[in-house]
């Protein structure tokens, strides 16, 4: 991804790390950690080390938003779904199923990728943390910030906003 966002965007820096511990040497008026890609901290103490990290990167009064992945109560195991994208030069499939480790949600995907050079067969698999609204508000609070929770927010999975204290 960051090779095509380069490539369209040149003019634009565009950084890779682990949101546990980057750092830009920058501060800004807000961050953003949206399509619930804060799951990918399986446990309380990466949940807070991500938001302290987010929490450097701004200046005082500045806005973290943060999209959650499921709350507990909320995943299902068992789930299966199917995606498909049907054009004239691909045909794409992927299908999941969701199961569940303890207090870490796991969804592993299937992917069938069809050209007129052949069929192509890829799999994933992917671990996310479940957190209590609790566990989040508790982590941002421990950072710093003041935090409100709009329960829609983007897609139906609520959306945490804190505001960085000075």
């Amino acid at each position: 991804m960051l090779k095509v966002a380069r490539k369209k965007h040149p003019d634009i820096r565009f950084t890779q790390a682990d949101m546990r511990s980057f750092d830009l040497h920058q501060q800004f008026d807000v961050v953003t950690c949206l399509f619930s890609a804060i799951g990918y901290m399986k446990t309380k103490a990466e949940l807070q080390k991500a938001i302290k990290s987010m929490s450097h990167h701004l200046l005082p009064g500045g806005v973290l938003f943060i999209e959650p992945w499921f709350m507990p109560e909320q995943w299902t195991v068992g789930r299966v779904v199917t995606i498909r994208v049907d054009k004239p030069d691909v045909k794409i499939v992927r299908m999941s199923i969701s199961r569940k480790r303890g207090r870490i949600s796991l969804l592993d995907f299937e992917y069938l990728v069809g050209t007129a050079t052949g069929i192509q067969h890829i799999s994933e698999n992917h671990e996310f943390g479940l957190f209590t609204h609790e566990e989040y508000l508790d982590a941002f609070k421990k950072a710093g910030f003041h935090v409100t929770h709009d329960p829609e927010g983007v897609d139906g999975r609520g959306l945490y906003i804190g505001t960085k204290l000075a």
